[in-house]
């Protein structure tokens, strides 16, 4: 009776333990394009994740950063999120102008305009609207490192205030 007791029960904790649904989410990346057509119908800032395949905190940050639930629930309700690789050879289009591949740098010219011309990987990079410059911070970063960021530009803090004086103020949740 028992060699029959040991199979069943693993069989139970299998089932089991395969139907109970995570609780966690999954960033949903748009493209260039789509979030240029999601900023004309309602205006939030704009995160892009600039990241090459061969990069390797790029990946950590992926999954650390970007795989972290406080992380993914903020950046969903308080902004657009695009995931450009950034030496890819296609054409992006952002704010009416087309960017090409740079045989030169071997990046996208896109990635050059993002990063006010210093480009490293990972970067991530905040636009207050389509027609904004590009704020650019670049290495990995911790979800901790993020928060203070991501709440400056999201709860719209950089229009009254520098970052240096909402910083000191600032209290961590994450």
């Amino acid at each position: 009776m028992q060699k029959h007791i040991l199979p069943l029960f693993w069989c139970l904790i299998i089932f089991t333990s395969s139907s109970v649904k995570s609780t966690s989410e999954e960033l949903k990346w748009s493209s260039l394009n789509e979030v240029s057509v999601k900023l004309k119908q309602h205006q939030k800032p704009v995160l892009i994740d600039l990241y090459t395949d061969w990069c390797r905190w790029c990946k950590v940050m992926d999954k650390k950063t970007y795989g972290n639930q406080k992380v993914i629930d903020y950046l969903t309700e308080n902004f657009y999120v695009a995931k450009v690789n950034a030496e890819t050879k296609e054409s992006l289009m952002w704010n009416t102008k087309t960017y090409s591949y740079n045989n030169n740098y071997h990046i996208n010219e896109f990635s050059l305009y993002a990063t006010n011309g210093r480009p490293g990987f990972p970067t991530t990079v905040i636009l207050t609207s389509e027609n904004s410059t590009p704020v650019s911070i670049s290495g990995f970063l911790e979800p901790k490192e993020l928060e203070p960021i991501l709440k400056y530009f999201g709860n719209g803090e950089y229009q009254t205030k520098t970052f240096p004086d909402y910083n000191k103020t600032f209290k961590a949740s994450w």
